[in-house]
């Protein structure tokens, strides 16, 4: 049971109404997640919007999807593990493209580095070093990719956490957690 209520769009403060049922239209129903966050009408409005933004960026859906499992996996959050891998077959990975995501694989070089950087900003609180930075360039992302990879880092970091200290259930197929966190 979630520690938090998830709240139906009726009873959800009236600045968080619209951007739920905005989420609403996008899904087809309201994931749970939207729903505990939907107590606070701005922390609901941050993440939506930085879920817009993100998908509109230059890295593409597929490659945040991957970026998602990988942060997912590494922090024990079976609810994002689900839910991005589930997004990410939509983006058009396939299974083996999210199952090698997942563990911070993948056999395309460029998805492998952008990977290895995301984790390394996971593992590193963000303290990676100037080698990482240009590793992650030479590899091929330009500056403005590069923010955009720890920009996805940085919401999926929020995300896991609502899921997990709320302790919220997960609404989409489950995938098995690779790695638990240390």
């Amino acid at each position: 049971m979630s520690r938090m209520p998830l709240l139906q769009t009726e009873h959800a403060p009236a600045n968080s109404q619209p951007v739920l049922q905005q989420v609403q239209q996008a899904f087809g129903a309201t994931p749970n997640m939207f729903r505990a966050v939907a107590h606070s009408p701005a922390a609901l409005r941050s993440m939506w919007g930085a879920f817009g933004a993100l998908g509109q960026g230059r890295i593409g859906a597929k490659l945040g999807e991957q970026i998602a499992v990988a942060v997912a996996d590494r922090n024990s959050c079976a609810y994002c593990l689900a839910a991005h891998t589930a997004l990410g077959r939509k983006a058009g990975a396939t299974n083996e493209d999210m199952r090698t995501a997942q563990m911070g694989e993948s056999s395309d070089a460029r998805t492998a580095a952008a990977l290895r950087f995301a984790l390394q900003l996971v593992e590193a609180r963000g303290q990676v070093s100037q080698a990482d930075v240009q590793a992650i360039k030479q590899a091929g992302f330009d500056d403005g990719e590069v923010v955009e990879i720890l920009a996805h880092v940085a919401l999926n970091l929020f995300t896991n956490y609502v899921n997990l200290a709320f302790d919220v259930p997960v609404d989409f197929p489950a995938v098995p957690l690779h790695r638990r966190a240390a």
